[in-house]
Formats: C-alpha cells, structure tokens, sequence
C-alpha cells in the first residue's frame, strides 16, 4: 500500500514587477513635478539661462544655455550627473559636486 505524498513547494523570490509596486521600495518620486520643456522654457527670458559649465553645481529646476544642445531645464540631480530637459530631448551631463 502506498501513501500519496504532497510535493513540497518552495518559496520563489519576487519579480522586479511585483518589487516595484511594493511599499518598501518606493522612492517617492511620483510627488515630483514632471518638466515639460515647452513650459518651462519655452517662454522664459534669455537672462533666466546660466551658460553650463562642468565646474557648476545645479538644482533641480535650474535653467540653463548649452553651447551644443540650447536651452535647457535640469529635472534630475545626481551626485555628479545632472539630467537636462532639452528641446531635442533629455541629455545627462556632469556637474560639479562640491558645496
């Protein structure tokens, strides 16, 4: 006679799908503002814009001239990058680091 066992089941690790939706990891970045170029550009005055320079540090929401790429807006602030919002499309460039 024999008994029918159970397999038993082992635990699998969560997909990136189901880490993302949970609120452990969330980084709170749905509460930021969302850049718009045409908005925030757009229509601002020519002195608004700093030209870029690597040796600056730059603050979300600062605007900014680039030789390369035009007027811009930063819409992210990274230790040493920052991300800028340009006519053309988003650009990382560097900036300085030291307060």
């Amino acid at each position: 006679m024999s008994m029918k066992r159970s397999k038993a089941t082992s635990k699998r690790a969560p997909s990136n799908r189901e880490l993302a939706r949970s609120p452990l990891f969330a980084t709170g970045k749905k509460d930021e503002p969302k850049f718009n170029w045409k908005d925030s550009v757009g229509n601002a005055p020519e002195n608004a814009f700093v030209p870029y320079a690597l040796s600056t540090k730059y603050d979300r929401g600062a605007l900014i001239s680039h030789a390369k790429f035009g007027r811009g807006v930063v819409t992210a602030v990274d230790e040493k990058r920052i991300e800028v919002m340009f006519e053309e499309g988003a650009k990382k460039l560097g900036h300085d680091t030291a307060d």
